[in-house]
Parts: structure tokens; sequence; C-alpha cells
């Protein structure tokens, strides 16, 4: 799902060396189908000549406060009128502070005063700067009046010190725009999802886990975030990034699983359990490197895991629960069985020997089960799109109890 697509964007460019970002953000709008119009500060001229913006928008870049578009349209307010959103990218110091003291004087201030569109900052300056108390002022006034902005992050910066004052990533704003369009139909919810493998030690260095990627889990808990939800997600060890604006925690066995999941339950609405928590761990973990020659390396007794997902079934109480499976075999038949037995009010289930469909697959083809025996066919899509329909499920499911 593009929901950028055929959106009527503006970007505002200004003078700041993080300038180099943006031509890369222009692309990946372009890409996604954004209709892009390049608005550049006469400072953002020293750095980048508009000639590469207009190469990659299609479009001539505004860079003069009395510019005409076709038929004598006024500049500003023509595009102000039939903008569906502004992205300023880097947002210095220097128009922060025009936009939150009402200055207009020149294209881009202008044109932000005259927008009744959803405006997104993406700042970008010097740590010290971004510390000064008169920004903070500033940013706390745009906040207050309804402007998006996605704070600066900490790293290297082009003074060569280090401290909070990077703009955003590409990847960041996106997914920013993304949800200022998105609609926030799960504002009311505190979802709790469990994501990716545990993974049961043996010894300092070796452990038993499975090839479960995270990803499911990861795109379920950005997408409810986006929707409004309050989101919950605890992971096992991934290389994934959490999601921006999620209330993260890590853990690596199916006992530290287990704790942050019956911790955070309790005030959780719905919980998605996508997590896939190892059956066993090591009755003995050594505290040394167990060596090829120690006699108890070629034997492992195993004890059993606790069972997660039926700990939660049996003390639900009215809370919404949804579990998965990845099968290899009877794939309707295993997940009706488990659905009934852990008590949950949907599954979806994954036959993971299907091309495509495996754990580290940005993809999945997967069957939703209900609890009145319907089952729903989605055929094979990116793991981000199945998580948007396994939350219509949901909405679905809140729209009945109600």
């Amino acid at each position: 799902m593009n929901i950028l697509k055929g959106k009527e964007s503006i970007l505002g460019v200004t003078g700041g060396i993080a300038i180099y970002k943006s031509p890369e953000l222009l692309r990946e709008l372009v890409k996604l189908g954004a209709k892009v119009q390049v608005v550049m500060t006469k400072n953002a001229q020293e750095f980048i000549a508009p000639l590469t913006f207009q190469v990659l928008s299609g479009n001539p870049v505004i860079t003069q406060l009395f510019h005409l578009l076709p038929e004598s349209k006024i500049g500003h307010v023509a595009l102000a009128d039939r903008a569906d959103i502004i992205v300023i990218a880097p947002t210095t110091a220097n128009i922060l502070g025009k936009i939150a003291n009402g200055i207009g004087d020149d294209m881009l201030s202008t044109l932000v005063m005259a927008a009744r569109c959803p405006i997104l900052l993406a700042p970008a300056m010097n740590y010290r700067m971004w510390a000064n108390p008169v920004v903070q002022r500033n940013v706390e006034s745009v906040k207050q009046w309804g402007y998006h902005l996605i704070e600066p992050g900490f790293g290297d910066l082009a003074c060569g010190e280090e401290g909070k004052g990077r703009m955003a990533e590409v990847g960041e704003i996106i997914e920013e725009m993304e949800e200022v369009f998105t609609k926030k139909d799960l504002r009311d919810e505190r979802i709790l999802v469990t994501a990716g493998p545990t993974q049961e030690l043996l010894d300092p260095v070796r452990f038993i886990t499975n090839r479960s990627s995270g990803k499911m889990g990861y795109a379920l808990a950005k997408a409810a975030q986006k929707r409004g939800a309050e989101v919950i997600l605890i992971s096992g060890p991934t290389y994934l990034a959490p999601p921006r604006k999620v209330k993260f925690i890590r853990v690596v066995t199916a006992l530290e699983m287990r704790e942050a999941t019956l911790r955070e339950f309790q005030e959780a609405t719905v919980i998605i359990k996508t997590a896939a928590v190892a059956d066993y761990r090591p009755k003995v973990k050594g505290d040394r490197k167990l060596k090829k020659g120690d006699a108890s390396i070629t034997t492992l007794e195993l004890e059993k895991n606790p069972d997660i997902l039926e700990e939660l079934g049996k003390n639900k109480g009215n809370r919404i629960l949804i579990g998965f499976t990845a099968e290899t075999e009877e794939l309707i038949k295993n997940a009706q069985d488990k659905l009934k037995t852990k008590n949950l009010d949907l599954i979806v289930a994954n036959d993971v020997s299907q091309e495509g469909s495996g754990f580290e697959s940005d993809t999945i083809q997967v069957k939703i089960v209900d609890r009145e025996g319907r089952i729903e066919d989605l055929p094979l899509q990116p793991k981000d799109e199945i998580a948007e329909r396994i939350l219509d499920r949901l909405k679905e499911m809140k729209r009945r109890e109600r």
C-alpha cells in the first residue's frame, strides 16, 4: 500500500549542510509516485544548484518570492492551495524561527504562512543551536500549532563535533509523511506485539534458536503505531532497527520474553504474538565454553519452556489475542487446533515451505482463521501489507464487540 502515490508534495530546501540528503529524499518520493515541487531558499542555492532538483523532480524549481505560475496565478497562494503536504528538509534554525514567529519574507516562508495542508519540519543544525532556549521555544511553538516535527538525531556533525542535530534519515522522513496521511483508527488501543526468535544458551558462545527474522512482528508494530495505537514491541534478537515511536523491550531467552510479556500484558487491549519462542532450553547452561572433548557436549538434555501463548489465553479477559503459526503440513487443521487450545480470537497461518513465504523473506502468504471458522486466504505480498490486513481484521472485531 503506497499512501504517498499521487500526493501533491512540496519539498522546501533551506541552506544547511544536511541539504546533501534532500536530493535522496526527492528521489525516493518520486519513486513512490508522489508529485513533488521543490522550493529553494537563496541560501540553499549556495550549497546545491536548482538544476539538480529540477532533473530529479521533472519540475522547474521555484526560488523567487514573486514567481508566477501558469495563468498568472500568484505562486505562494496557488502552491499552498494545491499542496497535500509541505516538507522542509533541512529545516534550519532560521526558517524555524520565521515559521514560529509568523515571518514570510521569501517564497518558502510565505508559502508556509498561506498553507492549510500538513507541514512537516525536519530540523538540522549544530547541537549548540538545537539546544539554544530560543530554538527550543520555537520548536514547542510550532508543535502547539499543529506542525509535524521529526527531531534531529544524535551523531557526528559537520563541525566535527558530536551531538544532537543531525537531520533525520530519508526513510524516517518518509515514514513520518506516511503517518501524517494514515487514518488513526486504532487510537484507543494499546497493542502488545512480540516478535523474533529467542535464544536458549548452551554456554557463553552457543545457543539454540530458530530462523525467525522478526520482520512480521516489526511490520505489525510499525503499522499499528501509524494507525494511532500505543504500541509495545517485545523482541528477541534480530538485526532490525526498532520502529520509531514504540515502546521497545529487547529480550533474549524464552523466560525473559515471558516475564516481559506478562508484565506489559496487564495494560494491553490487544496482544499480537508473532514471536517464535523456543519450545525447549538446555537443562544446564555451561558457565564456560564447552570443548569438543567434554562428555557433556555429546548429550544435550533439554527442558520445556513455558507456553506463553497458552498462558495469555487462559488469562486474557476481554482482551483480543491474535496468534501466528508456521507450518509445513496440514496448515488449516493445525491452525484451527491452535486457535482452540490457546483460546485465540484470530490466528494467522503461514506455510513456510512455500517459496517466498519463509522466515527471512520480505513477503508472506497467509490464511487468517477466526473463531467462527471463517478462513481468509491472502496471496503472497509484502509483510507490511499483510500487517495492514491483519489490523483491518482487528478493527472489524472491535466494531463487532461494540
